[in-house]
């Protein structure tokens, strides 16, 4: 749940704006300490999320894409990360338009070790057919292939679908 004790961050501060109107949307607290969001871990091969976030910014829809296209620019935090491109899966989930303009900035994830990056990048390229991540998402095929990592699961399913996506529309959803 939602901890509003003395580290307190509203996401109002980020100037995320409506684009009817100069008002600031409704602020969401978060402590900057900690995040919500746990990877997996031991037998638990998914990720949890805070629900009420993710809706908060599905709700927001193509208004949110700034902020959070800000903080996969400057993070370098996996649960950050990880939160972040779940909430951008939610969005396309819920026919948010605009993600696609994103990959400029989702490309900075594109030679990542994380299988949770992997995962949720695959999974968004898998949704929004970029052309220009089909070639990435071959090179973390082959990567992962080459030099397999020890997890709870493997990201390989998720990157080979997207692949498969890409080659055959059957698989697009």
């Amino acid at each position: 749940m939602i901890n509003a004790v003395n580290n307190v961050k509203y996401y109002n501060q980020s100037k995320l704006y409506s684009k009817n109107s100069n008002r600031v949307m409704m602020p969401y607290a978060i402590n900057i300490d900690t995040y919500n969001t746990q990877l997996p871990k031991g037998s638990r091969n998914y990720v949890l999320v805070d629900p009420i976030k993710v809706n908060y910014f599905v709700k927001q829809g193509e208004d949110a894409l700034p902020y959070l296209s800000t903080v996969l620019s400057n993070s370098n935090n996996e649960v950050q990360i990880t939160e972040t491109l779940y909430i951008l899966n939610s969005m396309l989930d819920n026919n948010i338009k605009g993600i696609d303009k994103m990959y400029p900035v989702l490309s900075r994830f594109n030679n990542t070790n994380s299988p949770n990056v992997q995962t949720f990048l695959a999974g968004i390229y898998r949704k929004t057919q970029i052309p220009d991540a089909f070639g990435p998402l071959v090179k973390m095929l082959i990567q992962n292939s080459l030099h397999p990592q020890q997890g709870n699961f493997d990201p390989n399913e998720e990157i080979g679908g997207a692949i498969l996506s890409y080659i055959n529309p059957r698989f697009r959803h």
